[in-house]
């Protein structure tokens, strides 16, 4: 049984992009694994951008420096 656990930073990810997401997570598992698709779980967090950090910086300040 598996549980795949996305995290993404929360901004315009749409609904039909989320359901690509499990879609091909769940088939790559099944594809690679021989996972049963009925028995696999995706679970998708969304994250405010202000609570993720990346190089000691939270994202917004991060990217505003690429």
């Amino acid at each position: 049984m598996p549980y795949v656990h996305i995290k993404i930073t929360k901004e315009e990810t749409t609904s039909e992009q989320k359901a690509a997401l499990i879609e091909g997570v769940t088939s790559l598992l099944e594809k690679i694994l021989n996972k049963n698709r009925a028995t696999t779980f995706v679970i998708i967090d969304e994250v405010k951008m202000d609570n993720w950090g990346i190089a000691g910086k939270q994202v917004p300040v991060y990217r505003n420096q690429e």
